[in-house]
């Protein structure tokens, strides 16, 4: 397609069928090191095929030597050519900071306030510290800091400050994304524009992720703040990413490499050795880090806090505690059945619970990814999510979730149910959950 856009002439835009229109842009040169020798490759971004762009890069031939984008489940895909796979943490850098300046670039354009002084006026202020909320209050914000909020009659607003009327309106702090993965720099103005000004992001490429806290935290880019939890695994045939640890050298070596990138937490993923375990939260603690992530494949949730770890990601490692264990050979399906049907205050779920509040364990229960994989044409996203409607096209096709509901479907509305029973349980047992990192 770049080829065929290269040869006729270039245009703003292709018309692709059955519908739609592509974007293709040149966005500079970038010099990799090839077996000991340097070469030069143009870069062009592509928007219109998928949500976001893509970045593409060529020789001087015109041969795609690789390609940065996602793949149907917004997760990062990478292609590269044989004989270039020593530079992809460098195009995968190249690709993040590329499409922060961007984005950055088409701001300038947007219209919208730049006052020096702005004032929110006359909305309800609720402002998180557990007072009541403030009737026709002012919220007073110089040079994009907030340096006052209150009642309207104890707030005074300086002379010349460009006024918003916010009667009738609700005005809230920032919100927190308290498990992401941000998989695209487009994330960044649609999580603005709802209103989330910091987001925990619980695994992703290294090289990706920094790049784009980075432009963040440096004005070169939009986005929230981003708290970052690095990912490390072990070799086997769930394994996520390149951050091996099967060593105690690499556990140390990766925990050490993120601190010093500033990352606050380590993640472990489904692969990950319990000796292994035991020494990432180890250094981690050193550290000053916590240890978040999943409950590797062999260990169960007793284990992975015992060996260290302060929070458990997705409610199904907490139900596997709390219901008699299920044979070695169980499928993923009857792991499904199983985590619909059991009795949260049976013996096991009572000892599983005050083992975590004992232990202060924080729970990542992530119900709401659940309750999307359970949506189907009889219970669309739109039902419990009506904000789908606002979406781009592109994205809210991959998120309609409208097909028939299978049995399946079934499984996990009954398993997601039974997650809500949990974290109530664990609720009023004065359990911890991830409103904390």
């Amino acid at each position: 397609m770049v080829r065929y856009w290269a040869s006729h002439g270039s245009p703003a835009e292709l018309e692709t069928f059955p519908a739609g229109r592509v974007k293709i842009e040149p966005r500079g040169h970038d010099t990799v090191t090839i077996g000991g020798k340097d070469e030069s490759l143009d870069r062009y971004t592509v928007e219109g095929l998928i949500w976001g762009r893509e970045t593409l890069w060529f020789d001087s031939k015109r041969n795609l030597a690789a390609a940065v984008t996602i793949d149907a489940e917004f997760d990062h895909f990478e292609a590269i050519r044989e004989g270039y796979e020593s530079a992809l943490g460098k195009f995968v850098g190249i690709a993040g900071t590329d499409g922060m300046a961007a984005l950055a670039e088409i701001s300038k354009g947007i219209s919208g306030s730049r006052a020096e002084t702005l004032a929110i006026v006359g909305g309800t202020l609720i402002d998180g510290t557990g007072n009541p909320p403030v009737a026709d209050s002012v919220v007073l914000v110089e040079k994009g800091r907030i340096v006052a909020a209150g009642p309207r009659s104890v707030v005074k607003i300086p002379h010349g400050a460009t006024k918003i009327d916010a009667r009738g309106k609700t005005i809230l702090p920032g919100l927190w994304d308290m498990h992401a993965h941000f998989e695209q720099v487009e994330w960044g103005p649609i999580y603005l524009a709802a209103g989330v000004t910091t987001v925990r992001d619980c695994g992703n490429e290294f090289e990706f992720i920094t790049a784009v806290r980075d432009a963040v935290a440096n004005g070169r880019g939009l986005g929230p703040r981003l708290l970052l939890a690095g990912v490390v695994d072990g070799t086997g045939p769930l394994a996520l990413g390149v951050e091996r640890v099967d060593t105690p050298e690499q556990a140390k070596m990766w925990t050490d490499r993120y601190h010093d990138a500033g990352f606050q937490q380590m993640k472990i993923y489904s692969s990950v050795q319990l000796e292994e375990l035991k020494i990432v939260a180890a250094e981690a603690h050193r550290l000053g880090m916590t240890v978040t992530g999943h409950i590797p494949e062999g260990l169960t949730a007793y284990q992975g806090i015992e060996a260290g770890m302060d929070q458990i990601n997705h409610i199904e490692y907490v139900a596997d505690i709390m219901r008699p264990p299920l044979p070695a050979n169980a499928t993923r399906l009857d792991r499904l059945k199983a985590a619909g049907d059991f009795d949260v205050n049976s013996p096991e779920a009572k000892k599983a619970v005050s083992f975590l509040v004992e232990h202060g364990t924080v729970i990542d229960p992530t119900l709401a990814l659940f309750e999307l994989y359970a949506a189907s044409s009889e219970k669309p996203v739109a039902t419990f999510e009506p904000g789908i409607a606002k979406v781009a096209p592109e994205l809210a096709e991959v998120l309609s979730f409208d097909a028939p509901p299978t049995p399946v479907t079934g499984l996990i509305q009954k398993a997601t149910q039974k997650g809500i029973e949990v974290v109530g349980v664990l609720h009023r047992a004065g359990g911890s959950d991830c409103g904390r990192y």
